[in-house]
């Protein structure tokens, strides 16, 4: 791992990681994001069902699980600077394809292999992060490279009330090839970590392969992966149930415009990147049970809080709170995950972990709307309360996190 003179200097190579992933998490938000501003003009062209709108999001996050998969593994056995490059250049190209695309079937299509390199993009970047930087600070780092994903949606917001009223939702995805400026930028500037290439130098066999199953072999590790799997579940289904209908409800209990439900979002996206910061502050400081148990209860607590409004101006309060709380914790997943796994299996770890919870947790939505049809708000905001409740008890379950914090104290 690279070390510094002075604490708070950065190597050339630490600022083009941090650069490099934060720039990709943008631009990965962005591509999801696109599909959602482009979405009703997609019904309304190809003339498609709402049952049939729904599954692309949900290819799409299969699609995640599979390049989280399949990346992962050739991360950790090739390494990680030329499979992040091969990721971004992946969803990129896909996204653009999206032009092409004339009926739903193209669209599944191109919409799964966008999912594939996102998929395999986050955990190899984040593994980046951490094998680049000192144990006590990858946690504002790595939050640091999430809060990218959230400036990537305001972007995404810019470009489709531009793009789509002038040009169409198809022109929208054309953007979709910046990201291969990026792939340029990464492979010419980064290089691999001293610590990747140490422990790929200390494999006898440089062939050998590297198993999902490291992540079972033991019923203690085990039961880490399958409680961290959990925790990430709940964290993408607290974020789809706040970010994909939240707007609506808010639109049709105060009676706010497009425009009003936009504010909203930015005003929870800003309450998302700032708690994002604070997070990895604590994180790094007093360590991952106290981070997330903080965090945990505190989401629980503020769903609530949206019931409470009565106006636009503590609807915006209360949003910023929420995304404080409820998206503040993600970078700190990747974070945890790099320090309890071994380099020879980190991007693995990483990406089946949190793309299982994607995969999982973006259904989260339809649950949503079930329970919107039938029960109050409050109700609604109650199954997300109990939702952040199992991730706490989860979290306290996990010895290995208790011995990070050990390690952060001491």
């Amino acid at each position: 791992m690279e070390t510094t003179a002075h604490d708070h200097a950065l190597t050339t190579n630490q600022k083009w990681t941090i650069a490099s992933t934060s720039a990709g998490f943008a631009l990965e938000n962005m591509d999801v994001l696109f599909l959602s501003f482009a979405l009703s003009s997609i019904i309304a062209e190809l003339h498609i069902s709402g049952a049939q709108a729904g599954l692309i999001s949900s290819i799409t996050n299969l699609g995640m699980l599979a390049g989280g998969i399949l990346f992962g593994v050739i991360a950790d056995r090739f390494g990680r600077v030329k499979t992040f490059s091969h990721t971004v250049f992946i969803f990129a190209i896909a996204t653009a394809l999206m032009y092409f695309a004339s009926n739903i079937y193209l669209i599944y299509g191109c919409r799964f292999l966008a999912g594939v390199g996102a998929g395999g993009e986050y955990g190899v970047g984040i593994t980046l992060i951490a094998e680049n930087f000192k144990h006590k600070n990858i946690g504002k780092m790595t939050s640091i490279a999430a809060i990218g994903g959230q400036i990537g949606a305001i972007l995404a917001a810019i470009c489709a009330s531009v793009i789509i009223p002038t040009l169409g939702w198809r022109a929208l995805f054309l953007f979709g090839l910046i990201p291969v400026v990026l792939t340029y930028f990464i492979r010419r500037h980064l290089h691999e970590s001293d610590e990747f290439i140490a422990a790929k130098n200390a494999v006898k066999d440089p062939r050998k392969r590297v198993r999902i199953s490291a992540l079972f072999k033991t019923p203690q590790l085990a039961y880490q992966s399958v409680a961290l799997m959990v925790m990430v579940i709940v964290q993408i289904a607290g974020y789809f149930g706040l970010m994909n209908w939240l707007p609506s409800i808010m639109q049709q209990k105060l009676g706010l415009s497009v425009s009003g439900s936009s504010l909203w979002m930015i005003a929870t996206i800003v309450g998302m990147s700032i708690g994002m910061m604070t997070f990895g502050s604590i994180l790094d400081y007093f360590g991952p049970r106290r981070a997330f148990g903080i965090f945990l209860l505190c989401s629980a607590v503020s769903v609530f809080g949206i019931t409470l409004a009565f106006n636009e101006i503590t609807l915006l309060f209360a949003g910023a709170i929420l995304g404080f709380f409820s998206n503040g914790m993600f970078g700190g997943y990747g974070a945890v995950i790099s320090r309890l796994y071994p380099t020879e299996v980190r991007s693995t770890a990483n990406n089946v972990i949190v793309n299982v919870g994607r995969a999982i947790g973006g259904f989260s939505s339809v649950v949503i709307g079930f329970l919107m049809d039938r029960y109050s708000l409050i109700v609604v905001m109650g199954f997300l309360a109990v939702l952040y409740v199992i991730s706490f008890i989860t979290m306290l379950t996990i010895p290995s996190l208790h011995k990070l914090g050990q390690v952060n104290e001491g």
